[in-house]
């Protein structure tokens, strides 16, 4: 089962052209990976970090009992010298990325599960650790990070169980992992961020205040960003938006001119928080998307 689920996900021809591609953090990671992330550590000591609330997937030997003897709360120990960057893949399940163009190959829910699992993939070969979280009008269920091989199969399943229904809880989703993610960690962001506004912003700078690496992919459909429907066409919100009758001729200048706008905003926003900002498209080839993101960082 677990075998048919991963090949369903792993496309072995873009697997072997992304083979020497390699995710390095552009920041220093604590710890040591040989030949992967440089340590601003030095000699062997073990440091004790900080604490996070323990979440079902963390190892339960690393349980702090003293503090749940005087909290009645479980939190795990971290320590500087685990070496594993720690990387989650955060995707949007809303109703508007079950959107599929007319020539598109994936939805977009699809095509952000795919570029998703891949680099899960890709981290957890070279032994740094991947955790995963779903959202749609609330927030799913949150995977913590782990560098095991059967973990992999972990992060399929929830990405498998997504299903693209209902409205945006993106700002909760960010709350939610700004939370429970280890400073430096690498956070994957995976949205058409139609809805992201000002509270979107702030809660990404958020993010980088607490040293978080943040990296979005903004993920629509050509379609979107053209409006190639002729005629009398009625449009339906995939969020419960209701429907809109219209001609597509008479709105189309306007609306290419408005979802350009919205994107560029969004990168500017990007682009001064320090944080990591990549669009694509459907019709973009899943190995070309990874490729660009891992050349970005290295």
């Amino acid at each position: 089962m677990a075998d048919t689920l991963r090949q369903s996900y792993l496309d072995p021809a873009v697997l072997q052209r992304l083979e020497n591609m390699k995710l390095c953090a552009r920041r220093l990671a604590e710890g040591v990976i040989a030949g992967l992330h440089r340590s601003p550590h030095h000699g062997g000591s073990v440091e004790f970090s900080e604490y996070i609330e323990y979440t079902p997937g963390h190892e339960v030997r690393h349980i702090d009992w003293t503090v749940f003897g005087k909290t009645d709360k479980f939190y795990v120990k971290k320590f500087e010298d685990e070496t594993n960057l720690e990387a989650y893949a955060i995707v949007d399940a809303s109703g508007s990325m079950g959107f599929q163009g007319e020539t598109a190959p994936f939805s977009k829910l699809e095509y952000a599960a795919y570029v998703s699992a891949t680099l899960a993939y890709l981290l957890v070969r070279q032994g740094d650790a991947i955790g995963a979280m779903g959202f749609a009008d609330t927030t799913g269920r949150f995977l913590p990070a782990a560098a095991r091989t059967s973990h992999l199969d972990d992060v399929f399943y929830l990405l498998q169980d997504l299903d693209a229904a209902g409205s945006t809880a993106l700002d909760e989703s960010l709350q939610r992992i700004a939370k429970h993610a280890r400073r430096r960690s690498l956070v994957m962001i995976f949205s058409d961020f139609l809805d992201a506004g000002e509270q979107t912003a702030k809660l990404l700078r958020v993010l980088r205040s607490r040293r978080l690496d943040v990296a979005l992919f903004h993920v629509l459909d050509e379609d979107e960003l053209s409006l190639p429907y002729e005629g009398l066409t009625i449009f339906e919100g995939m969020e419960d938006d209701g429907e809109l009758l219209v001609e597509p001729d008479d709105i189309r200048l306007r609306y290419q001119q408005a979802i350009r706008a919205h994107c560029e905003e969004l990168e500017r926003t990007c682009k001064k928080a320090d944080i990591g900002y990549l669009r694509t498209t459907t019709a973009t080839p899943i190995e070309e998307v990874c490729q660009r993101f891992l050349r970005g960082r290295t």
